[in-house]
């Protein structure tokens, strides 16, 4: 089969950048109780390692580190994932409700993408 090309799906998603402890709060908020149901995590799903003061989050993947700017990603399916600021830059650009954006998102790092 010869190599294709595809171009990804336009969807909405909502997504929250990562400013280290200016937003932890946001942060927690933006995961709520959620919690994946699979089975393949169950409790948390950002998790702060006290030894390297460094915030995890728990993904479908694995776990991964974040790093300050990172952007927290919730997926199609209620899955959260990290996503570095070039990619996210590179790939989604702010969505637009009736045609004006979202009100508030680029100041408070809050966006509905």
């Amino acid at each position: 089969m010869p190599v294709q090309k595809f171009r990804k799906k336009p969807v909405v998603i909502e997504a929250i950048q990562y400013l280290r402890d200016k937003n932890i709060n946001e942060i927690q908020d933006f995961f709520g109780d959620n919690e994946y149901k699979d089975g393949r995590i169950d409790g948390r799903i950002l998790d702060y390692e006290g030894k390297d003061n460094e915030y995890y989050i728990r993904t479908l993947e694995g776990r991964m580190k974040l790093s300050r700017n990172d952007w927290i990603i919730k997926g199609v399916k209620g899955e959260f994932y990290p996503c570095k600021p070039d990619i996210f830059e590179a790939t989604y650009e702010l969505a637009e409700e009736d045609g004006y954006k979202v009100e508030g998102a680029e100041a408070s790092g809050n966006v509905a993408l």
